[in-house]
């Protein structure tokens, strides 16, 4: 029985009344929400909120997961997202990453010369790449955590945040390029370290 089945089989359970079939389906993917929300808002209480929120509402039936629209993981980091995005609004605090402005009008997070970046990312997740993927604007940040973190395909990320896989590709690429400029302005250069095995 593959995950998705496992899933589903958990929450027929758990709507049948059985409490150990919740904690479960909790004790798969609450690790993998929290990482999310944590990279999202980089804030450790608010992370373990926005987790706690998430499968309260599933538990109380606030969300309601329809199978046939995907899997439950990604059901719940759509909620996780949907939480962050309410937070980001009420708190109106956003960095970003200088740059142009991107089709809604914000700066945008990449440089002006196309860069590779994938070094950034085969190398472990540094205090560099963190750092820069929290200055992110919340819509690029989801789309680098989904994807390079959550291993979650374009298809999948573009259901999450409600776009179209060409948006998701070009967030990502933006985002990505944006990574590796901060990371070198910061003094960080990722060939250096590949080279060597540490961050200068």
């Amino acid at each position: 029985m593959d995950t998705a089945d496992q899933d589903i089989s958990l929450l027929r359970q758990m709507r049948d009344g059985d409490v150990a079939a919740f904690q479960r389906l909790y004790q798969r993917h609450q690790g993998s929400i929290y990482r999310y929300a944590l990279m999202r808002c980089g804030r450790p209480a608010m992370a373990a909120d926005v987790v706690q929120d998430v499968f309260m509402g599933f538990l109380n039936k606030a969300y309601r997961y329809d199978a046939g629209l995907g899997s439950l993981q990604n059901f719940l980091f759509g909620v996780a997202r949907n939480l962050l995005l309410k937070q980001d609004k009420h708190e109106r605090r956003h960095q970003s990453l200088p740059g142009n402005n991107d089709e809604d009008g914000e700066e945008v997070l990449m440089s002006d010369v196309a860069e590779p970046s994938d070094i950034v990312f085969t190398q472990q997740m540094t205090e560099h790449v963190r750092q820069a993927v929290a200055v992110l604007r919340p819509h690029y940040r989801d789309v680098v955590i989904l994807y390079e973190l959550q291993e979650l395909s374009y298809a999948e990320i573009a259901v999450i945040c409600d776009i179209d896989i060409g948006t998701v590709r070009s967030r990502l690429s933006r985002a990505r390029a944006a990574i590796l400029q901060y990371s070198e302005r910061l003094g960080w250069r990722p060939d250096a370290e590949a080279k060597t095995g540490t961050a200068k």
